[in-house]
């Protein structure tokens, strides 16, 4: 079993993958006159205003739930994983990918809600599946999308989530901060599977809570949280490297010298530094995959733009403060192992010899400062990280089944849906990590292969709408959005709404 997951995760994980993502960024940063770098201060501004209704979500909202989904266990175990594999240059070249990355996810997102609809409760959906339909014209395509989609979100990918958060406690109560020892047998269970077993249960119980109230409650949970989990392990990273600000500089030569093969001890790692830079980049901040869409098609805003330019600085955020949060955590503290590229080889660098890759790395920095309860910190932390995105996995899997339900009420697949994913939960928590990352891997790659190549045909209705935002924003206005007046066919939300004279803006 494991050896044809890992032939799979091969094949669509190639070069040509990490190729097509940074040259995807690339073309549209051209395309956009780099407006990830122009409009920054629109996106700060945009951020943190909007609108919500009975059928949508404010921006803030939206950003929260894409944040949600983006700000995972990437965000810690991915970085730390990049790191181990890629060397220290492999943050460099996440940055890189988080910079061009934010013009990908302008373009998605904006086409997102170019050709949003709603549902049967009148709620607004979209996604890939949706501007593919209504954009290429290939039904079949969407519907090929769709079904990655449910598969992927729903089924493969909250197992990384859920076998990271009990990683973590276990990691946690070995150093004795949580509870004790974890020897002896449980139930006729070794004690360390019994309690990776009750945490996934634990975990699916409370995601049952949250995605049987609908996606009003996600809106709301993912508001509440995301900032506050951010914030904290921003802070925490910041409080180390300020006790060890004698290594910091060391640190930042360490980073670019790695990533183009200058440094004395990584410098043969360049290859696998770009490659594990850009794999864990995208499964931390999403660009591309076709995930962050779905947050923001239900965004309430007067012109698609707007959201776009939302979504765009989601990637800043996940990727230049939460990710890099994590790497001069546990470079400045020191608490990493770089594995040699030659099989059976001794480590390039054996910073924490015995630990494998993962969120231990960023427990053991913690632990530098908070001996006893380092630990138990990252744990918590890892905890609202991987939560939050089940959650938005469970919201991406929900709009891509009433994609292929044709927006009606088909209430035994929805159950099917929640009781499957919870289901996954209880697995992934169980299982060994490496299958967990494996299947994870999976279902992020077909995402991305699909969705970038579906931008890479549709994007000319992105570009128009954000020439036309800046147009209308240099004449005084607020932005509003009129898709006949541009050419945009098939944009049958926005036109539908310009014939509701009597709604208010």
């Amino acid at each position: 079993m494991e050896s044809v997951v890992e032939f799979i995760n091969g094949i669509i994980w190639s070069k040509a993958l990490i190729f097509l993502c940074l040259a995807a960024g690339l073309f549209f940063s051209v395309r956009t006159r780099f407006m990830q770098l122009r409009g920054f201060f629109e996106m700060c501004r945009l951020t943190v205003q909007g609108e919500k209704s009975d059928a949508g979500v404010s921006s803030f909202q939206a950003l929260a739930m894409s944040m949600a989904g983006r700000m995972g266990i990437g965000n810690i175990a991915g970085v730390a994983t990049a790191i181990a594999f890629g060397g220290p240059g492999a943050i460099f070249w996440m940055w890189v990918m988080g910079f061009l990355g934010a013009s990908t996810s302008y373009v998605e997102c904006t086409l997102a809600q170019i050709y949003k609809t709603k549902d049967a409760e009148g709620r607004y959906r979209g996604g890939p599946a949706y501007y593919i339909e209504k954009a290429m014209g290939l039904k079949w395509y969407a519907l090929a999308f769709a079904m990655a989609t449910i598969v992927a979100a729903g089924f493969l990918m909250p197992g990384v989530q859920a076998n990271a958060i009990a990683d973590s406690i276990i990691n946690a109560c070995r150093g004795g901060a949580l509870c004790g020892p974890l020897d002896g047998q449980f139930m006729g269970m070794e004690s360390v599977q019994a309690l990776k077993l009750g945490i996934g249960i634990v975990v699916a119980l409370l995601l049952g809570v949250v995605i049987f109230g609908g996606v009003k409650r996600i809106a709301n949970f993912a508001e509440v949280v995301v900032p506050f989990m951010a914030a904290g392990f921003i802070l925490m990273a910041i409080v180390i490297m300020i006790l060890n600000y004698d290594r910091v500089p060391d640190m930042f030569r360490t980073v670019f010298s790695s990533a183009f093969g200058a440094h004395a001890a990584f410098g043969a790692m360049m290859g696998l530094a770009v490659e594990w830079g850009v794999k864990r980049g995208i499964y931390a901040n999403e660009a591309g995959q076709g995930t962050g869409p779905h947050a923001a098609a239900a965004s309430e805003v007067s012109h698609p733009a707007k959201q776009g330019y939302v979504q765009a600085f989601a990637i800043y955020f996940d990727t230049m403060m939460v990710c890099t949060a994590t790497a001069f955590l546990i470079l400045a503290a020191g608490t990493y192992n770089v594995y040699s590229p030659v099989p059976g080889a001794e480590p390039v660098f054996a910073g924490l010899a015995g630990v494998a890759e993962g969120a231990g790395y960023a427990q053991a920095a913690v632990e530098t400062v908070l001996p006893g309860w380092g630990s138990g910190f990252v744990a918590i932390a890892i905890f609202f990280f991987a939560f939050t995105t089940i959650m938005a996995y469970y919201y991406m899997a929900e709009t891509n089944l009433s994609y292929i339900n044709h927006n009606r009420k088909r209430p035994l697949t929805v159950l099917a849906l929640r009781l499957g994913i919870i289901g996954m939960v209880i697995f992934g928590a169980f299982h060994n990590a490496k299958m967990a990352w494996a299947l994870g891997d999976i279902g992020v790659g077909l995402m991305a292969w699909l969705n970038i190549v579906a931008i890479l045909i549709v994007q000319k209705p992105a570009l128009i709408a954000l020439r036309d935002y800046e147009r209308q924003k240099k004449l005084g206005l607020d932005p509003t959005f009129d898709p006949d007046a541009l050419g945009i066919k098939n944009a049958d939300f926005w036109r539908q709404r310009k014939l509701e004279p009597s709604r208010s803006e």
